[in-house]
């Protein structure tokens, strides 16, 4: 015998509470109307506050996310210079703004787990039963995809920027924020994880080449992604999502946040040039390689090696004996030149 099927999930459905009561009274029809408009504007209010309740969730997330930052700032500052008062002050305040922020950030999560709880105990009407399902596209970055292995993500990287790498390369050139926003909005695939680090990749490229100047504007660029990927992990959301809410702000920003962001360019750059110069270090270590390799003797031996190792003594001696002739370094070479010199005329 198969199973029934569950209604318990109708049961409550509330239809037609326009119609239960009437009065001698009042106009029905009117009656109606004004319970019906009553009601569509208790369901307003309800999801207003649920909405209100995301973006100020949502802000304090934001604000905590910047005075995180900003205390970050502070604390590499105090590293790097003695402290004073007024320093350890103001440290001690952004401390307590990050602790508040951090209550608020509970607070708001669990009035907006009680404010789901009472939406579902909402009975349903005419108006929710028909109401449509997606009222507005949302990226959803917490998809079920497997977790990506290294040479998947490698792999990912090198197509994307087999792909676009000139749009990112334009992108990178870019020096007003409305410029950037627009480019941004016109090739939204731009905003990911594998454009901020090719960014970083071209910056490496021409501090090699002592470019400095192009150095520090692609290294400004990839600051900006970088923030918009850590407002996107903030807020839960694909960074694609969000990018004109960093402009937004970044635009109109305080002092605490513009100092934050240049504080985190000037890292990035003091990063590529210690990874340049390590690059370069180890392509001259190649090259000294290659050189001594064409330089080894019969035996397998560096002569330059061998000559610096030889003591004060060994290397005067050896001096007097090419300065007297007794011995002649290039002597075997001259006398094979000789042996196929007299080869060819015989």
């Amino acid at each position: 015998m198969s199973r029934g099927i569950d209604y318990s999930a109708w049961d409550h459905i509330y239809v037609s509470d326009d119609e239960e009561a009437t009065s001698p009274f009042v106009d029905t029809p009117s009656l109606f109307r004004m319970r019906h408009r009553s009601r569509l504007e208790k369901m307003a209010a309800f999801q207003q506050r649920g909405e209100d309740l995301q973006t100020n969730f949502a802000e304090c997330q934001r604000l905590l996310e910047e005075t995180q930052r900003r205390l970050r700032y502070l604390q590499d500052g105090m590293k790097d210079r003695e402290a004073d008062e007024e320093k350890e002050a103001e440290l001690k305040k952004v401390q307590s703004e990050v602790e508040k922020l951090k209550q608020d950030e509970k607070s708001f999560q669990l009035l907006m787990e009680d404010h789901q709880r009472e939406e579902k105990k909402l009975p349903w009407n005419v108006d929710t039963i028909s109401k449509e399902g997606f009222s507005k596209s949302v990226f959803n970055i917490n998809s079920s995809r497997k977790q990506e292995t290294l040479e998947e993500k490698v792999e990912k990287h090198k197509t994307f920027v087999e792909k676009y790498a000139e749009e990112i390369k334009h992108f990178g050139m870019l020096r007003r924020w409305d410029d950037s926003q627009k480019y941004l909005s016109d090739h939204p695939h731009l905003v990911c994880e594998e454009t901020a680090n090719y960014l970083v990749v071209i910056c490496i490229d021409y501090e090699i080449d002592e470019k400095h100047a192009l150095m520090e504007q692609i290294a400004h660029q990839a600051i900006v992604m970088q923030f918009i990927l850590d407002l996107a992990r903030t807020l839960s959301i694909d960074p694609r999502g969000c990018f004109r809410q960093f402009f937004s702000k970044i635009k109109t920003a305080d002092k605490p946040y513009q100092d934050a962001f240049n504080h985190e360019l000037e890292l990035l750059k003091e990063r590529i040039c210690k990874c340049a110069q390590l690059r370069m270090d180890g392509a001259m270590k190649e090259l000294e390689e290659e050189e001594k390799q064409t330089r080894l003797g019969p035996g397998g031996l560096d002569p330059v090696e061998v000559y610096e190792s030889l003591p004060k003594e060994g290397r005067y001696h050896i001096r007097r004996c090419i300065d007297s002739g007794l011995w002649v370094p290039d002597a075997r070479e001259d006398e094979e030149e000789e042996y196929e010199e007299e080869e060819g005329e015989d």
